[in-house]
């Protein structure tokens, strides 16, 4: 069984990571699905975002990462996906999360949404601090994947 994991990845983290890890555990196979969004206003283009994703996942067996830009039931839809995953970090999360995935639900009726929460050590991570400490030229090495290092403190690598 196949599962979609959905987001802006902007940039991947050990968090999401951890996540993908664990749906592997309940999955055959993870679609790392990176949204456009640009309403967000990504830090990253799409194409580095998608880059970083598939560094970080390369040694991972069964994932493979897509980009998309159409509502998330046209994308579980075309690529015949039933289950999204997300993940949740804390309680703040859990409202928006549970509203998305009633969406979700409403817009296609088989589409269902299972929540995994990263490992504590990785609960307070997002894409959202790692720029801000990427900004201020701090150290995100204990934050994010190391095989993509290199490229978050020099973009001009991607």
């Amino acid at each position: 069984m196949t599962c979609l994991y959905p987001g802006t990845f902007d940039p991947i983290t050990n968090g999401h990571l951890d996540v993908i890890k664990r749906a592997l555990k309940i999955f055959d196979k993870v679609i790392v699905a990176i949204a456009k969004s640009e309403h967000k206003k990504p830090h990253f283009t799409l194409e580095q975002r998608e880059n970083l994703a598939y560094i970080a996942t390369k040694d991972l067996k069964n994932v493979k990462i897509v980009s998309f830009e159409t509502l998330l039931v046209d994308l579980a839809k075309k690529l015949d996906v039933n289950i999204i995953i997300r993940g949740l970090r804390a309680v703040s999360d859990f409202e928006y999360e549970l509203q998305m995935g009633y969406a979700n639900n409403s817009l296609c009726k088989d589409l269902e949404t299972v929540y995994l929460m990263p490992n504590l050590k990785n609960a307070f991570i997002s894409s959202s601090i790692v720029r801000s400490i990427i900004s201020h030229n701090g150290d995100v090495s204990t934050l994010v994947p190391k095989e993509i290092l290199p490229f978050l403190k020099d973009e001009t690598c991607m």
